[in-house]
């Protein structure tokens, strides 16, 4: 057998036991520690870049039984690891941000105690996630979906020192295990049905029994388990309060890494399993659940004063564009979607581990603190500029080309369908990159512009050690972004392929003219619509649609003459104005004067004090209320399935 074939299981267990050996020989030798993780993460990356030559470029799919029990008269009863181009395209994503996360830990968590803990929990995740996109069999997912999870949860609340670490890990645990109950419940009912979990089997018998009541439920209990792990709304708090409190290696994998896993089994489910893309109720879900999660949670990145709480609601948020594309059921929105996931882990993680260095020299996080640190953090800055640009959707960056694909994608689908539905998501999504942009225009302003508060002067730049890992993701945002073409050829059109080519995921597990047996008929595709991200005309038509969203936001709030706007922030009996609003047009108090990160945008804020006083009673901070809207969620869509599926 070619030893390629054997790197999908070596990848993985290379990661679960460099945690079991962590854990015997990491509390006698920190050399030794580092040297197992780094070996083991390195291993791993190296494993499935091996694999793109065969998968991505030939074509080629890969399955290994475990046990060598490959299906017996058309039934599989064992675990089996399948890699199609579409696993590999998130394994690759999951690989790049464990590698940059681990080279990033070495000297951020250098001053942490229990560091062997860390390192072998930190593997542990590794493994999981990576196993969870390789696997072939949905038992297996879900014994990686609980590693992944408990695994979390103790890197969330590993800074116990910290507040709100072992409150953010309790929701954590609770409600996050109210999704992995969803995902049980689920694959209990499929198995009652089919007897069997091997995902290729199920993609050729689930189709045929489209119709079964209780395969209706299952994809319910599915789906909302998936969107657990994606933190979508209503589960973005969580994703909040576990970014805010771990440390920022982790908050690197909880949003680069474990969000995908999400995006993952969503994709696998809608297009594999069900293969129901195209019915237009399963479109209006998938897709109402991304555009709902993606203008949320960019709202409510506006009213954090916490650098990495913001950064968390902009996480869900850009897993909001993914999901919504996702949705669309076309070639298009489905490669947009897969661009942005893999975009979203480069410059998210980017985000995070700037926020993490910032929090590394100054010990603080909070806005309003902050101020001026470009001048002792200069190429902090940078980096931290670049994700900002990147996130932002502003080009030449890899956000600029899959923002898009998504636009156009979500376009087309309203335009040729001529359903206005998906034109009010295309607003939506202009609508929520400009929230975006002014969202990180404030950050900017907060932490790396303005006056240096007298506690930083003395603050130096971050090691040479915890640069290099954003660096590599800088570089990465830049060549993402100025190559779409040659994402496109290498990554996208095989995973997108992949992605309809059901049959050939199940003819290679089961057997040549399994699917056919079974009525599952699928070519694939020839490529993907051309983007023209880089046509001139493209630009033109941005920015009038930038120029109309801005519009948009601004007539949606209520109007207020400036003296109201001013006395609202002051004593209203008084009626006096706070100087901090007046104007400067010149002279040494402008130079000096200093704007906090909660004035900026103030007056945005202030129109739409109604949504945010809303927003911020339903966010209570109380798990009982989570687990209730988690609950109703679960509730809604088993109901909606079951009713018009």
């Amino acid at each position: 057998m070619n030893i390629l074939n054997h790197f999908p299981i070596m990848s993985v267990m290379v990661l679960f036991i460099g945690a079991f050996v962590n854990a015997l020989v990491g509390r006698k030798s920190s050399a030794a520690r580092n040297g197992v993780t780094f070996v083991a993460i390195t291993a791993a990356l190296v494993m499935m870049l091996a694999l793109i030559k065969p998968i991505m470029l030939d074509g080629e799919v890969i399955t290994y039984w475990m046990g060598n029990w490959a299906p017996v008269e058309g039934w599989a009863f064992g675990i089996s690891l399948e890699v199609d181009a579409l696993s590999l395209f998130f394994a690759l994503i999951v690989t790049v941000a464990v590698f940059a996360s681990g080279i990033y830990s070495f000297t951020y968590m250098s001053h942490d105690d229990s560091q062997v803990n860390y390192y072998t929990l930190f593997l542990m995740l590794s493994g999981s996630v990576l196993g969870l996109v390789l696997s072939g069999d949905l038992f297996n997912i879900f014994v990686m979906v609980e590693i992944m999870t408990f695994t979390a949860v103790a890197l969330t609340a590993f800074r116990t020192n910290y507040e709100g670490a072992l409150e953010g890990a309790f929701k954590y645990l609770v409600v996050g295990s109210l999704g992995s109950t969803s995902l049980l419940v689920g694959i209990a009912m499929v198995y009652s049905q089919l007897h069997t979990l091997n995902l290729a089997q199920l993609s050729a018998l689930i189709p045929q029994n489209a119709s079964n009541p209780v395969l209706l439920a299952a994809f319910a209990f599915l789906f909302m388990g998936f969107a657990t792990k994606a933190f979508l709304f209503p589960f973005q708090p969580l994703a909040a309060d576990a970014h805010a409190v771990a440390p920022a290696s982790i908050s690197l994998m909880i949003s680069g890494v474990l969000t995908k896993c999400g995006v993952y089994g969503i994709v696998r489910l809608v297009y594999c399993l069900y293969q129901n893309w195209d019915l237009p109720f399963v479109q209006y879900l998938v897709t109402g659940f991304g555009a709902v999660s993606m203008f949320i949670c960019v709202t409510m990145a506006f009213n954090q004063h916490n650098f990495k709480r913001l950064l968390a609601f902009h996480s869900i948020s850009q897993v909001g564009y993914v999901i919504t594309v996702v949705g669309l059921g076309s070639i298009l929105g489905i490669s947009s979607g897969l661009y942005h996931a893999m975009n979203h882990t480069i410059f998210k993680g980017l985000l995070f581990l700037t926020a993490g260095a910032v929090q590394h020299q100054t010990g603080s996080l909070d806005l309003d603190r902050l101020g001026g640190l470009s001048k002792r953090m200069p190429r902090t800055t940078i980096l931290f500029l670049i994700g900002a640009a990147s996130i932002s959707g502003l080009p030449p960056f890899n956000g600029f080309a899959s923002k898009w694909m998504i636009y156009q994608a979500t376009f087309q689908q309203g335009m040729s369908t001529g359903n206005p539905f998906f034109i009010l998501v295309c607003v939506v999504a202009l609508i929520t990159s400009v929230l975006t942009l002014a969202s990180f225009i404030k950050v900017s302003q907060s932490v790396f512009f303005g006056q240096l508060p007298e506690e930083y002067k003395d603050v130096k730049e971050v090691p040479v050690a915890m640069r290099v890992p954003m660096w590599i993701l800088a570089a990465l945002c830049v060549v993402t972004g100025v190559f779409p073409n040659l994402v496109e050829k290498f990554l996208l059109l095989p995973a997108t392929n992949a992605v309809y080519s059901a049959s050939a995921y199940i003819d290679h597990a089961m057997g040549a003219d399994y699917a056919a047996a079974h009525g599952v008929f699928s070519n694939g595709i020839l490529g993907i619509p051309a983007s023209n991200c880089w046509q001139p005309a493209t630009w033109l038509m941005l920015l009038f649609c930038v120029t109309c969203a801005v519009a948009i936001v601004a007539l949606l709030g209520s109007p207020n003459d400036s003296k109201k706007l001013a006395i609202s922030a002051c004593d209203e009996d008084a009626e006096a104005l706070d100087a901090k609003y007046e104007s400067f047009f010149s002279g040494e108090e402008a130079v000096y004067s200093q704007v906090g990160g909660s004035d900026l945008f103030w007056g945005f804020k202030h129109n739409w004090r109604k949504y945010f006083s809303f927003m911020h009673d339903w966010h209570s901070g109380i798990v009982n209320d989570y687990t209730l809207y988690g609950a109703v969620a679960i509730a809604f869509v088993l109901l909606a399935c079951v009713i018009l599926l």
